[in-house]
């Protein structure tokens, strides 16, 4: 088809042609609609629905339109009540609908590419189902695409249509499994113009630190460290205490040659003396990510059912749905609530006795909200005995480790606690970690753990973070302050002449909100990266986000003014074109799971 074929979304300019071509289509060619003297189809979900548009050179030739959640109606609606189609009351179902292609053009790869511009895009929002109405006639190939019938039909003039539904995740996988090497052939064809890379990472698990490709992962070029702004990620803004550069700098030779304590025994004991636990509640680990890895795949199976927080850290998602297969479940968080968990709802929610695992990061990543250890110890308290508890405290320090569950983990089967000391201790190098576990839980855990599993400069270096809780009390309370003021320099920034909204949260990082009609989270985050300035876009961790929010790592005070100046000249650049998506640079890729 060649190097012209552009795949995009549409602009203002695309609408009139795209009416006439569904009248040409659906009201004369096929006679699911009654002819219009002025040649055009519109219906009432048009100017909320998104369309994405194929285009060769100057001639549009598809498109195919979208419905997201958050508009709170669908095309089906009109066919289907909720009772007969409940899944449309999920909270991450988008509609696809209208594939259109000109008839010219309809034995090429256009209509295959936009289905796949469609699945990328609802990825790239926090989809988790699409459910579309299929032509009987095409039946075929919409199975071919993963999509199944749900058993319900719709009738429309001439045309009699099935309704389909499929797992967005499935469905990534089944296509990249069947047509990898086409879709790797075309992305050389193609012109795409989609605020979302063409293909998931190959494990379909996204992380941040993108920041660190713009360093340069062959470590050649450590020197760019000091021009790029690494805001996508939650390290710390703060240096070690100066005891742990003091012990990394004694005998580095020796630190690198040596053989850690098999067991990191010196490293479990000075945790339960900084936590007042038992050392035989504790277990260790390369980071929170070998916890979670190693606990999760001791204690869950695909038949197990999982209830995450939704927007919560995407590790835990990927591990459960995508590594094991678990049953898995959303607590939706929602901005209206100031993203709140109301306990009672998770009591009520939890009360049935269905999961096996619920997940709380607590303060919450990436909302940055803090539930009361009160009120969490309450629901637990009511909840279920064969419902187990993982509570990931990795940014605690900013809020106050009395407010840790810890204790009860010790004591309570049910209780697991995970405790990164990467993010409050700027120890993110060093991988290191820990869990709390009643001590018949952490032996097992244990028994699970490989020797050394903490490198020897890591557990020098925690050994050393934990003796100075004086100097880490004193950056993560400078943290609150840094934070305030970039929040307030962020919300003095406008975009289409609305304001941004800015959210802090207790940790070190915040959230912005673009207004609706205006640049994608996607495109600011290109636009800063161009000015080597890396944000996060929070898109693919939840549909309630809409496409439009970033979260961003708090910095000390010249990379905060950088954050700003670079919000500033990207929504600028952004302004006379934010209908029109510009390209995604390579490596510019929607981010689901890191911290």
């Amino acid at each position: 088809m060649g190097r012209d074929l552009q795949l995009r979304s549409a602009t203002p300019e695309d609408l009139e042609w795209i009416h006439e071509l569904r009248h040409r289509v659906y009201a004369q060619e096929l006679g699911q609609h009654a002819p219009d003297p002025a040649g055009r189809l519109r219906d009432g979900l048009d100017g909320d629905n998104v369309y994405l548009v194929a285009a060769r050179g100057s001639a549009r030739i598809g498109f195919v339109s979208l419905t997201p959640p958050w508009l709170g109606r669908y095309a089906l609606d009109k066919y289907l009540t909720r009772d007969e189609l409940p899944l449309l009351t999920e909270d991450d179902v988008f509609e696809v609908r209208i594939l259109t292609v000109e008839p010219r053009w309809r034995a090429s790869a256009a209509a295959p590419l936009l289905m796949y511009a469609a699945l990328r895009w609802i990825a790239a929002r926090g989809g988790r189902r699409l459910v579309a109405m299929g032509r009987t006639e095409l039946l075929a190939m919409y199975r071919a695409a993963g999509l199944r019938p749900v058993g319900r039909t719709v009738h429309s003039g001439a045309l009699t249509f099935e309704v389909l539904t499929g797992n967005v995740t499935e469905l990534t996988k089944t296509t990249m499994d069947r047509y990898r090497t086409t879709l790797e052939r075309l992305r050389s064809e193609v012109d795409w113009r989609l605020d979302v890379p063409f293909a998931p990472r190959p494990d379909g698990c996204e992380h941040g630190g993108a920041s660190f490709t713009a360093v340069g992962t062959d470590f050649r070029s450590l020197h760019r460290r000091h021009q790029v702004v690494a805001a996508d990620v939650l390290d710390a803004w703060f240096p070690p205490a100066p005891g742990v550069l003091a012990a990394l700098a004694d005998d580095p030779d020796w630190a690198a040659r040596t053989s850690p304590p098999t067991g990191a025994e010196g490293l479990l004991a000075e945790i339960a003396a900084a936590r007042a636990l038992p050392t035989g509640t504790l277990a260790v680990g390369a980071g929170s990510s070998d916890l979670i890895f190693r606990a999760f795949g001791q204690w869950l199976t695909p038949q197990s059912r999982v209830l995450l927080m939704d927007p919560g850290y995407g590790e835990y998602a990927h591990v459960t749905e995508r590594v094991i297969g678990c049953r898995v479940d959303r607590f939706r968080l929602r901005r209206e609530d100031g993203w709140r968990i109301d306990p009672a709802r998770l009591s009520a929610t939890v009360a049935s006795g269905r999961y096996d695992l619920v997940v709380v990061v607590n303060p919450n990543n990436p909302t940055g909200r803090h539930a009361p250890a009160a009120e969490l110890r309450s629901v637990i308290a009511a909840a279920p005995a064969r419902t187990r508890w993982w509570i990931d405290e990795a940014y605690l320090g900013y809020v106050d480790m009395t407010e840790s569950l810890a204790g009860l983990a010790a004591a309570d089967p049910r209780v697991v606690v995970c405790s990164s000391l990467s993010k409050m201790y700027a120890l993110s190098g060093m991988r290191a970690a820990y869990l709390v576990a009643e001590p018949t839980t952490a032996a097992r855990l244990r028994l699970r753990t490989p020797p050394w599993p903490v490198s020897l400069p890591a557990q020098l270096a925690a050994v050393a973070a934990l003796r100075d809780p004086a100097y880490y009390s004193a950056c993560w309370l400078r943290t609150h302050a840094l934070r305030r003021q970039l929040a307030a320099d962020l919300a003095d920034l406008d975009c289409l002449d609305e304001a941004l909204v800015v959210e802090e949260g207790v940790a070190n990082f915040l959230t912005v909100t673009l207004p609706s009609g205006g640049p994608s989270a996607a495109q600011l985050v290109a636009e800063c990266r161009r000015r080597d300035v890396y944000l996060r876009d929070l898109s693919p961790m939840s549909s309630e986000y809409q496409g439009r929010t970033v979260r961003i790592a708090v910095k000390d005070t010249a990379e905060n003014a950088r954050i700003v100046a670079a919000c500033r000249a990207a929504l600028d650049a952004l302004r006379p074109r934010s209908a029109s998506l510009p390209s995604m640079p390579e490596g510019v890729a929607a981010a689901g799971a890191a911290r």
